[in-house]
């Protein structure tokens, strides 16, 4: 019998679909069809043990005939040996489905594996992964985290697994804050903790977060708001006392700045000179550099007109108003606030300052914040409407109806009030005037 060619494969088409192509030695092809076009099925047929069976040598055009040949002369091979050709195909293919299952299995393990390691990331590296994915949002990009975590957290949980960290080991790091005399940075420290460790409990890193039953209010009592007021008496005392901190002449200037303008200690050591029109008395402040994210206008009164002056002639051509070393952007913004607390301490520490009672005054101790709470107050004293003094600090109306609804922008209320409070201040740091201070009038 002829065998088939590979032309007469080629003309077949729909019409030949089901036929029976025999190809000589026992072996037949079956015609199909499908959305691929045709295709022929060649089986071979033997007998073995008395039983006629079929066995599958492939697929044109899938295969060529010569190896469609080539299996069925192997299966013949395996019959002449006495074993059944489509049997151990059987075994073959299960053998190679095992092993497509053994595989898996390997690799079931190895991703359990993975999850395993996962979960015992220990604290270092948990930090690395939360630091990287959750601070990048912060104003800071998170670098006061990351000095406060790589002092007081690291050096003691750090090398542990997450999964292993207790509550006494969270205990343990605020302990040694609240010991430190820190209650403060005791309550952010456990908040930041938190942060971390429910970030890792929404990733199954840890199976629970071991801050969960420590109550922050009961860390360290609970937190007292500030209000501390520098009195007028004393405004004048911090003029006589600011040369004997040793300062540089800088930072007694950004002091008057933020009593005569109630701005916070940051904005003001952020502050470039390209937003600063001293001819015009306006500074605005960037959304970038204000708390709640809003810009905002201060209109200067002389008297902080005439520290920025002096600023600037100390600044020279920066960029910024308070440079740091290497004059390629602004000084840390807690440079100030450090150097006033080092100078009331009482107690001198190494490397520090050396005059550690130069700024104590008679109302106790005060930081930069309060300046601008005192500056707040002093506008009030003189007669400037609650709405205004809000409006000069860049407070967000709490209110929301009020917030939408009233959008007057106090502009001239809020000039007169920062030179109303200038004007003030000219007086109480002028060294020409006796005991008695007249108040300035209320304004109408």
């Amino acid at each position: 019998m002829p065998k088939l060619t590979t032309k007469e494969l080629e003309a077949l088409n729909e019409s030949d679909k089901g036929k029976r192509l025999p190809d000589g030695r026992s072996m037949y092809g079956i015609v199909k069809s499908n959305s691929k076009g045709i295709s022929v099925l060649f089986r071979w047929r033997y007998r073995f043990e008395g039983k006629l069976k079929d066995y599958t040598c492939g697929t044109w055009p899938n295969e060529s005939l010569k190896s469609i040949r080539t299996h069925r002369d192997d299966a013949e091979s395996m019959l002449r040996g006495g074993k059944d050709p489509g049997r151990d195909k059987t075994i073959a293919r299960i053998e190679k489905k095992a092993e497509q299952v053994e595989k898996l299995v390997k690799q079931h393990v190895k991703l359990a594996e993975a999850e395993a390691l996962c979960a015992r990331l220990t604290v270092n590296e948990l930090f690395d992964q939360w630091s990287s994915i959750e601070l990048k949002n912060r104003k800071d990009g998170g670098a006061e985290l990351r000095r406060a975590f790589s002092k007081d957290v690291l050096p003691k949980i750090g090398k542990l697994a997450a999964e292993d960290v207790k509550k006494a080991h969270i205990m343990a790091v605020i302990d040694a804050l609240l010991a430190r005399g820190v209650p403060r940075m005791a309550k952010r420290t456990l908040a930041d903790m938190r942060q971390m460790f429910r970030f890792a409990e929404q990733r199954d890193i840890v199976q629970h977060d071991p801050t969960a039953k420590i109550e922050k209010k009961r860390i360290g009592g609970q937190d007292v708001e500030r209000d501390r007021v520098l009195s007028e008496a004393e405004i004048r005392e911090l003029r006589d006392k600011l040369p004997d901190g040793r300062f540089l002449h800088s930072t007694e200037l950004a002091l008057w700045i933020q009593l005569s303008t109630c701005c916070r200690i940051g904005e003001i050591l952020s502050a470039e000179w390209k937003n600063i029109n001293l001819d015009e008395g306006a500074w605005k402040i960037p959304e970038e550099n204000s708390k709640n994210g809003k810009a905002h206008v201060v209109y200067l009164s002389d008297f902080a007109i005439d520290k920025f002056k002096r600023l600037q002639e100390i600044s020279g051509t920066s960029t910024w108003c308070y440079p740091d070393r290497t004059g390629t952007k602004a000084v840390c913004p807690k440079t100030i606030t450090v150097q006033i607390r080092d100078r009331q301490r009482g107690k001198a520490l190494s490397n520090r300052s050396g005059t550690p009672e130069a700024l104590k005054l008679s109302g106790g101790e005060w930081t930069p914040h309060d300046l601008r709470r005192t500056g707040a107050t002093m506008m009030a004293r003189l007669g400037v409407l609650p709405a205004v003094v809000e409006k000069c600090l860049n407070h967000t109306e709490q209110n929301r109806v009020l917030r939408t609804y009233q959008q007057y922008g106090y502009e001239k209320e809020m000039r007169e009030a920062w030179h109303l409070l200038g004007d003030r201040l000219e007086i109480l740091t002028s060294k020409d005037i006796g005991n008695i201070i007249p108040l300035r009038k209320k304004l109408t």
